[in-house]
């Protein structure tokens, strides 16, 4: 409707990520549109022979105070905000000389990279945006007369828009691009009261908000009847969201999230000490391994249960190399996710046409903080990160029996694993490497006997004589609250139990085990994953 058009007449440009605007403002001025610029913006415009008007000329004002205050002026403002229709607006504009601002471009300080990169805390403060948030929401409110631009990729649709309409727009763009202005200020502002909630030492402020730039819009959710995008936030933590997609189709809304779980596991595995390879289904390890190497790591972690490996993710802790590459294209493999890759171990996978191969171009760091959030109806529960890492905490010895050496090495190797497995969990493992997993039960002596009957399954479709459970440890996220699920895991083989204890059963748990010469530590900490 000829109503819903706007003509642009003067456009105010003032951006950290200069790339492209020197052309896009270029395109403006060839349709006659004004330009109004700051700082080192205006310099480089000017610098490519374009006329430009410094926001001082209009604001009377030089930029003052390290350029803290440079926009924040009603002859801005007031070009932004007033209603072109309103006849109250326009005496005002005339009162005051104010002239409209029908374009405004503006991207933000750099706040979310200035922290990425570890800067101290004043930097992170002077990357703070004061006029530009400002400015962007005036522009948004005021979308019926005003376009709006926080993002370079957005050019294109505003120059072809002036094109098809003589120097003017539509309201369904201005109202987009309007939408998407404010969605940005308030991922922005997300960031820094997150940030700056940690600096203080605030676990539980009185506000939290998340935020996070569009990655993709997927296929689909859990489900197809379900609508999923997937977005990036400012954590700086290596994984699906930093990942570069090699090869294979699109990752849906279940790869992303077991992916995810996948590299977390495999990142408790430190590379300069041990190759390791996580196998994921359904979000749950179906198979975690330590090896010399890379396909000793696989294929020791694949045996733990080789059916549910089928269509599942696998996560390496070191770089992909060909040999490993062509073991994991043997069965069918949704996802593969590493550090990095050998050009002939993507050459490899290459061959699988369908199979995902991500670079995450690092491991996260499992003693990182962070914050963690899921919704229920009608709120946020949000938490700081488990980083609790075995290494760092003091096993307490409770029965007559200490473990061996060798029990150690498998107790803190079962542990490590079960923080990654849905509760109620239980691990059996042996020499490095799960032999049964027990995940997501009601009840404990439930996982007990589950992961049992699995490693006897796998014992059984291997030819083998007898499970793996067979002299294995055995490691449960939280305590027994009886001993019924501790004997479960003796009658499977179990020599030796890691737990966090805590149960007014202990002593009782304890008596089970000495009964059975079995040695059990305590750790103190639990690793509830639901």
């Amino acid at each position: 409707m000829a109503e819903q058009l706007r003509r642009a007449t003067r456009a105010l440009i003032s951006v950290s990520d200069k790339i492209g605007v020197a052309d896009f403002a270029r395109a403006l001025a060839g349709f006659g549109i004004e330009l109004v610029s700051t700082g080192g913006t205006r310099k480089i415009l000017t610098e490519v022979g374009l006329k430009v008007l410094d926001v001082s000329a209009i604001t009377g004002f030089p930029e003052m105070m390290n350029g803290r205050v440079k926009t924040l002026h009603p002859a801005v403002h007031g070009g932004l905000l007033a209603v072109r229709d309103n006849a109250q607006h326009r005496a005002s504009m005339q009162a005051q000389g104010i002239r409209p601002i029908d374009i405004l471009v503006v991207n933000l300080y750099p706040f979310e990279e200035t922290v990425a990169r570890g800067a101290a805390f004043a930097d992170c403060i002077e990357n703070i945006d004061i006029g530009g948030p400002a400015m962007i929401r005036a522009a948004a409110k005021n979308h019926a007369d005003v376009v709006v631009l926080v993002d370079s990729i957005d050019y294109a649709a505003v120059l072809d828009e002036l094109a098809r309409h003589g120097g003017m727009t539509e309201l369904a763009l201005r109202r987009r691009l309007a939408a998407k202005a404010f969605a940005r200020t308030a991922a922005y502002d997300a960031a820094i009261a997150n940030w700056f909630a940690g600096e203080i030492g605030g676990a539980a402020p009185d506000y939290r908000a998340f935020g996070g730039r569009i990655i993709e819009v997927l296929r689909y959710g859990e489900n197809p009847h379900q609508a999923a995008a997937f977005y990036r936030t400012p954590d700086a933590r290596f994984g699906v969201a930093t990942a570069r997609q090699v090869q294979g189709k699109q990752l849906s809304y279940n790869n992303i999230n077991d992916t995810d779980a996948a590299y977390e596991c495999v990142a408790e595995f430190d590379p300069r000490r041990t190759a390791a390879c996580a196998i994921i289904k359904h979000a749950n390890p179906c198979g975690v391994a330590e090896g010399a190497s890379l396909p000793e790591a696989y294929r020791r972690a694949l045996a733990c249960d080789p059916v549910s490996a089928f269509g599942g993710i696998v996560a390496l802790n070191r770089t992909l190399d060909a040999d490993a590459a062509r073991e994991i294209t043997e069965i069918f493999t949704e996802v593969i996710i590493v550090p990095d890759a050998t050009e002939e171990a993507i050459a490899i996978v290459g061959s699988k046409k369908n199979l995902r191969l991500l670079l995450a171009g690092g491991l996260p760091d499992p003693r990182a903080s962070g914050l963690t959030a899921k919704t229920v109806a009608g709120g946020l529960l949000v938490q700081s990160r488990d980083n609790a890492v075995v290494d760092d905490m003091e096993l307490k010895p409770v029965t007559r029996r200490t473990p061996s050496n060798a029990e150690l090495r498998d107790l803190r190797f079962a542990f490590r694993v079960a923080k990654h497995v849905k509760s109620n969990t239980i691990v059996y493992a042996k020499d490095s490497a799960t032999v049964g997993i027990g995940a997501g039960q009601m009840s404990r002596v439930d996982a007990a006997r589950i992961a049992a009957r699995k490693a006897a399954d796998a014992a059984r479709a291997a030819g083998l004589a007898a499970p793996a459970t067979q002299g294995s440890v055995v490691a449960s996220d939280a305590f027994f609250p009886f001993a019924d699920g501790l004997l479960v895991a003796i009658e499977a083989g179990a020599t030796a139990v890691i737990q966090p204890g805590g149960s007014v059963r202990d002593d009782e748990v304890i008596k089970a085990a000495d009964e059975h010469n079995v040695a059990m530590v305590f750790t103190g900490t639990r690793h509830f994953r639901h």
